[in-house]
């Protein structure tokens, strides 16, 4: 048994996961055969995944500096995926060692490498949860050690309600966690979309191999109306709702050729 409580059994290697497929795409190793299978048919139909799903992770490294250079002392990063460093604490630990982060992830093969990367810095915490269960979550244990809810709060869900289908209204599934913040508080959202990429670029297809291997979550892409009112209740911090890689750049401003290859949008929000 781990510290989370589950065992290593728990893990199904039986249907691919959209955590450890995501590993493949960064070129991580934590992932088993079902997963490269379903990963590489994906990079086969749809070669812009790849830059698409390293453009976020540059995106997470920018957007966790900005909440802890904004004051930010305490994250929730929901579906934080394989640990490849830099990790989201080490991240904001560049900026200021006391930053506490709670990490939640529904993948137990997230768990078996908690303790090794995500656990090894004080001020951190991880336990298996689903985004879907917003209770669950917020009553944790983990969540009560190290979430002070009287002081701002940085909430991550970077890449994560794309997995969400529209049945299960992640609208309000955003809400119940916006409701909890004190004001002052930020949320970091990115999503994937089809905006960027026309049919016959072979993203709806790809979004059909998570179907057709029966993953553990199914993609729905959506526009960019659909996605800038789960900002509703914060105010957007410049420059917006944008293409990820235009969210502060670190180096020169992306050009129309890298943001042809990159269909996630993405942004923070303040809670007013």
């Amino acid at each position: 048994m781990t510290e989370q409580g589950f065992s290593v059994r728990e893990i199904d290697t039986s249907r691919p996961h959209p955590a450890r497929m995501y590993d493949f795409f960064l070129g991580g190793r934590d992932n088993y055969e079902v997963d490269r299978e379903a990963a590489q048919r994906v990079v086969d139909i749809f070669p812009d995944i790849v830059p698409t799903t390293r453009a976020n992770r540059r995106f997470m490294h920018r957007t966790v500096r900005h909440l802890a250079q904004s004051g930010i002392r305490q994250i929730i990063d929901i579906g934080t995926g394989i640990p490849t460093a830099p990790n989201t604490h080490q991240v904001a630990h560049e900026v200021s060692p006391d930053v506490r982060v709670a990490y939640i992830d529904n993948d137990p093969i997230v768990a078996t490498h908690a303790g090794a990367h995500l656990l090894g810095a004080g001020n951190t915490g991880f336990f298996l949860a689903d985004l879907r269960e917003p209770a669950t979550i917020l009553g944790h244990p983990t969540i009560g050690k190290l979430i002070d809810f009287d002081q701002p709060i940085g909430l991550m869900l970077v890449a994560v309600l794309h997995f969400v289908r529209d049945d299960e209204d992640p609208a309000a599934l955003v809400a119940a966690y916006r409701d909890v913040l004190p004001a002052g508080s930020m949320m970091v959202i990115s999503h994937a979309t089809s905006d960027f990429h026309p049919p016959e670029t072979g993203v709806e297809d790809a979004k059909d191999v998570y179907k057709d291997r029966e993953a553990t979550a199914t993609v729905t892409t959506r526009p960019y109306e659909q996605v800038l009112p789960f900002f509703d209740g914060f105010d957007l911090v410049d420059p917006g709702l944008v293409q990820i890689p235009l969210w502060r750049p670190d180096g020169p401003t992306p050009t129309a050729e890298e943001l042809s290859h990159v269909g996630t949008y993405g942004g923070i929000g303040i809670k007013v």
